[in-house]
């Protein structure tokens, strides 16, 4: 009985190894066939994942009956992303930056800004836009006047109202006025109850049997 392996003997055992490698083929220990998978240039084993190089949204498993793909759905970006990048191995493009989003302008976090004169806003954290906006109380004039840059009206002549219904005449507010030689009339003040609610009339009062003055005319 001869010990060990002849030259010859080793040489075909190689042969055989290498035509199987070219072959695709796998052998386990006990010298069975074992299934591979060939993709990306690669040989795979079964149980192994792997990504496509043609496609990095496609991910497969070696199984025994061949390759199982699955194409990975990319979820959207958050509308008040301002910062997107796409990697060349990566499938779905990422958001590097979150902002806030607000009347279709982006801001980013932490940032105050002012929409509106009447409004000041702050981007938080979690994306929202937050804002608070001014409450402004009725002008206690006839003639408001809105200031660049300015959320509420200013009386630029100071508190008044109407003489009468007519609306033809401002009296200043304060002290009683003679609209007339028999009509006194006083502009309701802030305390008053109805000058909130938008009453600009003054109360008015009329001596008794009094005829006002004509303005006299000179020929």
């Amino acid at each position: 009985m001869t010990k060990g392996f002849s030259a010859r003997t080793v040489r075909t055992a190689l042969l055989a190894l290498v035509l199987c490698a070219q072959a695709g083929l796998g052998f386990s220990v006990a010298g069975q066939q074992e299934s591979t998978c060939e993709a990306n240039g690669s040989i795979y084993y079964v149980g192994e994942w792997y990504f496509l190089d043609s496609d990095h949204c496609t991910q497969c498993e070696c199984t025994a009956e061949g390759s199982a793909c699955a194409r990975t759905e990319c979820t959207s970006l958050p509308a008040a992303c301002i910062h997107v990048s796409h990697y060349p191995t990566d499938c779905c493009p990422r958001c590097e930056k979150i902002g806030c989003e607000y009347r279709g302008v982006v801001y980013e976090l932490g940032q105050n800004f002012q929409p509106s004169e009447c409004e000041q806003c702050t981007c938080d954290s979690d994306g929202i836009a937050r804002c608070l906006v001014a409450d402004c109380a009725p002008p206690p004039c006839v003639n408001p006047v809105y200031q660049p840059g300015k959320c509420c009206p200013e009386c630029k002549e100071g508190p008044n109202c109407y003489a009468d219904a007519s609306r033809g005449q401002v009296i200043p507010a304060g002290e009683p006025v003679w609209v007339d030689s028999c009509t006194k009339c006083r502009c309701h003040d802030g305390q008053d109850a109805g000058y909130w609610e938008g009453n600009r009339l003054a109360t008015c009062s009329r001596l008794k049997n009094c005829k006002p003055e004509q303005p006299s005319t000179q020929n």
